[in-house]
């Protein structure tokens, strides 16, 4: 009968194993994680050996973890079939600081470090983990090495731990665990299962799980893009971002300066915002070296892509930091640079390559660029790349891109145009549009109340200025055609000012207008569109600034003959420029409440009905 042995934790595993089991931990699960991370690890160290020729104890025996449940007894075991541990080796890991990270995991501790449960492992001392859910530990081991006896490994974490020789042991490691009572949910085969799809679905040994294989999914980006088929990238995006059906885009690459990333990216169809569902999470992990460090991670890349889905794996991740820390470390922040930059080349290139695709991404998605594009400073002139609107040089329904606008811009245009409205068709009604449209000047249509709002961050693409064709300072050809004179219209001018009042701010000749009596323009600066803007953001701004300045075509048939009107009856004559005013309220997107508007033509129906009895 094998003599047992006893030992005591050196006091650094004592201190540590207090901290674990003592702490009040929210993760526990992160202990299957630990496990099976361990037992992944002693399986490529034995791989190792084989390559390197060495002999090998049962050299033919498959190279797998094997996780199980017994949930009468209250327990669950990890095993694998990998390098093993002899008496000297289980004593030095498991009993002493040896070269684990303990050190380094008690330091960080000391400096006001969180014992947060997920930096168990981190510093190479995943095996204490099993304490967080544990009221004993076994460990049954045998050395890879031909003529070594197995072991077996027991402590209930209170200061001292048993060794007893186990001639029967096999090759590997076997860790159980006597699952405290509060913590028996472990137990649970269900509960158990969906935690290792969790956590260890890319782990490149088999790990079984009620005789059934639970990491039947590839971790597709260790491969060569060259090997993979579509069905396997259809197959891995519906996993990771539990979707349906096909992806819209797919980017799979790897990098290795400034950092080690491997990464596959997946666009949806749909924009699940958009159909009026919830804000969306982003669904993309972080792994290391095939092991989820992060899932749905927030930090990983901007919030304005939280529409992707897919995996980012990094080798040059610190193992030294908590979760929460690693959010805000510098390595996380250059991640999502490097990241975020070839997504947003990438779709630049797809929209080259193929633009009614792309079209169709942004209908979907271009409330996300839009977004990102007022977020994101860092890459603003990527994002302004992949903008698309409609614009007056071309059909119905034909975008282009800020690019394309200024190959067709006039020699001696140095500004983008835009003018906002509800539509195309009421955009080319607008007064503010006519100018433009006789000097045959671009104008692209925005008809998302957020267009301007972008361009007000935007401000320039290119070295040329974006400029709504509100503000913009473009005359046409004068023609009188019968138009008032210059004396008539400093006339007219004082009189429309004297009869609207306090309505107005000041009133002028315009420069501007074709076929349109008058327009008005903002004192405050802010157009149509950023109304519209403001008004759907619940704005508490009530009318935006007051007064507006007014403007009126001279040589407008509804000018001169208000002018000849208000000789004859000044009293009808207020009336129409009440009316006049109103509708150029309406044209600027100025009326609040319509209902104002109705009342002054009811006024003036009234009026004109009573000139005619």
């Amino acid at each position: 009968m094998s003599q047992t042995e006893k030992h005591e934790f050196k006091a650094e595993i004592q201190q540590l194993l207090d901290i674990v089991i003592n702490s009040l931990y929210t993760d526990k699960e992160i202990f299957v994680r630990e496990l099976v991370s361990n037992a992944s690890d002693a399986l490529e160290k034995l791989r190792f050996k084989q390559s390197a020729g060495e002999n090998i104890l049962d050299s033919d025996q498959e190279l797998k973890v094997t996780v199980s449940v017994d949930e009468k007894e209250k327990t669950v075991t990890f095993s694998d079939t990998g390098i093993g541990m002899t008496k000297d080796e289980l004593v030095t890991n498991l009993g002493t600081i040896a070269h684990s990270g303990s050190k380094n995991f008690l330091s960080q501790l000391a400096q006001g470090g969180k014992p947060d449960a997920s930096l168990i492992g981190q510093f190479g001392v995943g095996f204490y983990s099993a304490f967080m859910v544990a009221g004993k530990v076994d460990v049954q081991t045998r050395s890879y090495r031909e003529g070594e006896s197995g072991w077996n490994w027991t402590s209930d974490g209170s200061g001292s731990f048993e060794i007893t020789e186990n001639t029967e042991a096999s090759r590997g490691t076997s860790i159980t665990i006597h699952l405290k009572e509060e913590q028996e949910e472990f137990a649970q085969e269900f509960k158990l299962e969906s935690i290792l799809k969790k956590h260890s679905s890319f782990v490149p040994f088999p790990v079984y799980f009620k005789d059934k294989k639970i990491n039947e999914v590839q971790a597709l980006w260790t491969r060569s893009k060259n090997e993979i088929t579509d069905e396997e990238y259809e197959q891995f995006f519906q996993h990771v971002g539990h979707n349906f059906g096909k992806p819209k885009y797919r980017l799979h690459f790897s990098a290795d300066a400034p950092l080690m990333i491997n990464t596959i990216l997946f666009v949806p169809e749909a924009n699940m915002e958009k159909m009026g569902l919830s804000r969306i999470d982003s669904q993309v992990s972080l792994y290391c070296k095939r092991v989820l460090i992060e899932p749905n991670s927030k930090k990983l890349l901007p919030d304005y892509l939280r529409f992707l889905s897919g995996v980012v794996d990094s080798e040059d991740i610190p193992l030294n930091i908590s979760r929460e820390s690693m959010q805000d470390s510098a390595l996380l922040a250059k991640i999502n640079k490097v990241i975020t930059t070839r997504f947003l080349k990438f779709l630049n290139d797809e929209a080259k390559k193929d633009a009614d695709k792309y079209n169709e991404f942004f209908a979907e998605f271009g409330r996300f660029i839009r977004e990102g594009l007022v977020a994101d400073h860092t890459h603003k002139e990527a994002l302004a790349k992949l903008l698309r609107y409609e614009s007056s040089s071309l059909d119905n329904g034909v975008t282009t891109s800020l690019e394309d606008y200024i190959t067709r811009m006039k020699s001696d245009q140095n500004e983008i145009y835009f003018l906002n409205g509800p539509d195309r068709e009421t955009i080319e009604k607008s007064p503010y549009y006519e100018a433009f449209k006789q000097k045959d000047l671009e104008v692209l249509f925005f008809t998302d109340p957020t267009d301007e709002f972008v361009m007000d961050h935007l401000t320039e693409f290119k070295d040329k200025k974006v400029v709504s064709a509100e503000k913009a300072e473009v005359s046409v050809d004068s023609e009188a055609n019968g138009g008032l004179d210059k004396k008539q219209t400093e006339d007219f001018v004082k009189w429309l000012k004297d009869s609207l009042g306090d309505l107005v701010g000041e009133v002028r000749g315009s420069s501007r207008l074709v076929g349109s009596p008058c327009l008005l323009i903002n004192k405050d600066s802010m157009t149509a569109g950023m109304r519209q803007f403001m008004k759907t953001m619940k704005s508490e701004q009530g009318d935006f600034g007051g007064k507006h300045d007014m403007e009126i075509n001279p040589s407008h048939s509804i000018i001169t003959g208000l002018n000849t009107l208000r000789s004859n009856d000044d009293g009808l004559a207020k009336k129409i420029a009440t009316q006049i005013f109103e509708n150029a309220k309406a044209a600027a997107g100025l009326v609040e409440d319509p209902r104002t508007m109705v009342e002054s033509l009811n006024n003036l129906v009234e009026v004109v009905i009573e000139a005619k009895k």
